[in-house]
């Protein structure tokens, strides 16, 4: 057993050990995605086997598989018969929870960061304007930025928001939808759309890829509880590291 596995299993047994009502394989997973988010585990990193992992840590086979099923299902680990469990090398992104970037990659047990390139204020175009309901050329806040997951830049973000719902553009920090809710906004749906193109000079000005990988680019409509736009997003993502999930 490696040092990764040795120290995954120890956290495993400090999780689990630790007296709250917290179901067995909840505490398995969370410690699963917190060596992930500290290091421990890194994108592509062999899990040792539902049977050792049992073993070592003295928890059912049956927990250890609901655990690594969760896992499975939260975009953590790939699970490939004859080869094993492997931490997963790509983001999976909801398209239809309204949790914001940053959210979904905490919840997933990575860490995200954001690289701002500029937050200003521009007359919306005719495109922005339809996604917000605005008059066209009507003033709107730009924010642009580079979105990180375990240090690797994935994305490049352009986001419009009326100029109503940002009081101080500068006390915008990693999360647009952290500050919204700190100002009793609260994005409840979304509704987008994908498609696929090669990368243009300004996205490998910022984020380096092979001229053979594609782009995701996701245009995406954020609304509040009483159905207003309160954000349209244009974002350009690597297609080598995200899997885009759309749920009934």
């Amino acid at each position: 057993m490696n040092d990764a596995h040795l120290s995954l299993i120890q956290q495993l047994c400090t999780r689990l050990a630790e007296s709250d009502n917290t179901p067995l394989y909840v505490k398995f997973t969370e410690a699963v995605k917190f060596a992930v988010r500290t290091g421990i585990l890194h994108q592509g990193s062999m899990l040792p086997s539902e049977r050792e992992l049992s073993q070592q840590t003295g928890v059912s086979r049956i927990t250890v598989r609901k655990a690594m099923e969760q896992l499975e299902q939260d975009g953590v680990i790939i699970r490939t018969q004859g080869y094993g469990t492997r931490i997963s090398d790509k983001f999976e992104y909801s398209l239809k929870e309204a949790k914001g970037f940053s959210q979904q990659v905490v919840l997933l047990g990575k860490k995200p960061d954001t690289l701002w390139i500029n937050k200003s204020i521009v007359q919306c175009s005719q495109e922005v304007a339809e996604f917000l309901s605005l008059p066209i050329n009507t003033d709107v806040f730009m924010l642009k930025r580079i979105r990180y997951v375990d240090e690797q830049p994935v994305s490049i973000e352009e986001s419009y928001v009326p100029m109503g719902l940002i009081a101080d553009v500068d006390d915008i920090g990693l999360s647009l939808y952290d500050y919204f809710r700190g100002q009793n906004i609260f994005p409840v749906r979304t509704k987008s759309k994908v498609s696929a193109r090669m990368p243009d000079a300004d996205f490998q000005a910022h984020i380096k890829l092979e001229n053979t990988v594609p782009v995701l680019v996701i245009k995406q409509v954020a609304f509040d509880h009483q159905n207003i736009p309160i954000e349209y997003s244009f974002n350009q993502c690597r297609g080598d590291m995200y899997v885009f999930v759309s749920e009934e």
